[in-house]
């Protein structure tokens, strides 16, 4: 990309920004905004920034946004609290989860009938993760009950990084090559340690870095700024000692973050604030790069049956495995349908595009892989523009209910936008 893109794309983040404050709780969202600006500037549009997807400085971006939102999501769960007191987060991610992985597969098969069976659960696996910042109405109204929303932040603060070792297995079964590794036992072998390597590393380097930064802090060795430095030094180390000993840098980096916010005992503010700014900055970048790169190539493998087959995720998919995953705990018909229709799909699944499948290229996989972006490029639009209204609509019936299981008090843990609040 040359000067005059760096330029057109410096101006137009700077221009949102400019009216960010204006444009909070509207229909007009952040990945709604970027990703029509990206397809705006690129080579379907006024081609103003020729971005080329293959360049290492766009997978040094995508890698290291997903190495922050990995690390950063799980940071801000804590375990201890979501085994406690948020049982609907836990049936979502384990009973809900697996529901529409094999629900979506199996749709994708009858979709299309010539795929594999492994094509069809790697794209289905791609799509499980939500993404509950393109809902950020949702999450953060004071009008949705703190046990819906919470559900909701919870489910997608941990679902990428359960989701990333079943991508990488199915992507490894529907016969990726390996650089170097053709036999079967190899590619048995590379798995096993992607698999079981990374979890090991961010173990350790979670609990580490969890103690050393608890202790400076605790005996004021550390400033607040230098507090966001150590920790994304955390997350970098995890991901690269993983990946220099055959692990999987990204499951490392997952781990590592789930270890590190259940066992930290100070509140990192500095993590959040980090996010909001310098990592905000990295997810307008992906956002710029699917809408400018992604969008545009897909459609030209784009069909009637992958837009029927990204409807059937959005909808179908998503909708039914909450309602039975929820089942006996006394929601209501809506807060079902409300669940079900709010886990967007988002960075995650724009992410695992860019990296896992350039690493492990799937022949003759276009069409469905077509069906990831679709997918997304709906969900930015149809969720980013239903948040707000039906945010304040569901609301305003539960309010109608009084006391009920949708009031439930629970404990709050940070969404990715800041903490919600009832004031």
């Amino acid at each position: 990309m040359d000067l005059i893109g760096v330029i057109v794309i410096v101006t137009g983040v700077l221009v949102f920004g400019l009216f960010s404050k204006k444009l909070e709780g509207s229909p007009i969202t952040l990945p709604i905004v970027f990703t029509g600006f990206g397809w705006l500037i690129g080579t379907a549009g006024l081609g103003l920034a020729d971005i080329d997807p293959s360049h290492c400085v766009i997978h040094t971006i995508a890698e290291l946004t997903l190495i922050l939102v990995l690390f950063s999501d799980a940071a801000r769960i804590d375990l201890k609290r979501l085994l406690s007191d948020h049982d609907l987060p836990l049936r979502l991610l384990s009973v809900g989860m697996p529901l529409s992985i094999i629900i979506g597969a199996f749709i994708a098969l009858w979709v299309f009938p010539e795929a594999t069976l492994p094509m069809v659960f790697l794209v289905a696996t791609m799509l499980a993760p939500t993404d509950a910042a393109l809902g950020q109405s949702v999450v953060s109204s004071p009008s949705v009950p703190v046990r819906i929303r919470q559900a909701l932040n919870v489910e997608s603060g941990i679902n990428d990084g359960i989701a990333l070792p079943l991508v990488l297995t199915f992507a490894i079964w529907a016969g990726a090559p390996v650089e170097g590794e053709t036999g079967l036992g190899d590619l048995v072998t590379f798995a096993a340690l992607q698999l079981t390597l990374g979890p090991l590393v961010g173990l350790g380097i979670g609990y580490v870095g969890a103690r050393l930064i608890d202790t400076a802090i605790t005996r004021q060795w550390i400033t607040e700024p230098f507090q966001g430095v150590a920790i994304l030094c955390v997350a970098l180390a995890a991901f690269a000692l993983a990946e220099s000993i055959g692990g999987n840098g990204f499951i490392s980096a997952f781990t590592a973050g789930l270890f590190f916010g259940s066992i930290i005992r100070h509140h990192c503010r500095f993590l959040f604030e980090f996010m909001e700014s310098e990592g905000h900055l990295l997810t307008i970048m992906t956002f710029i790069i699917f809408g400018a790169v992604m969008l545009p190539q897909t459609l030209h493998h784009a069909s009637g049956g992958t837009v029927l087959l990204a409807l059937f995720f959005l909808t179908l998919v998503r909708m039914l495995p909450v309602a039975l995953s929820v089942t006996g705990l006394g929601l209501s018909l809506p807060s079902k349908l409300f669940l079900g229709w709010f886990g967007p799909r988002g960075i995650a699944s724009i992410l695992f595009a860019l990296l896992i499948l350039e690493d492990y290229p799937v022949p003759g996989a276009e069409e469905l892989l077509a069906c990831v972006v679709i997918t997304v490029a709906l969900s930015i639009l149809l969720h980013g523009v239903t948040a707000a209204p039906l945010a304040k609509a569901y609301g305003v019936f539960v309010k109608s209910r009084g006391e009920c299981a949708e009031t439930k008090a629970v404990s709050e843990m940070p969404v990715r936008h800041g903490f919600a609040s009832d004031h």
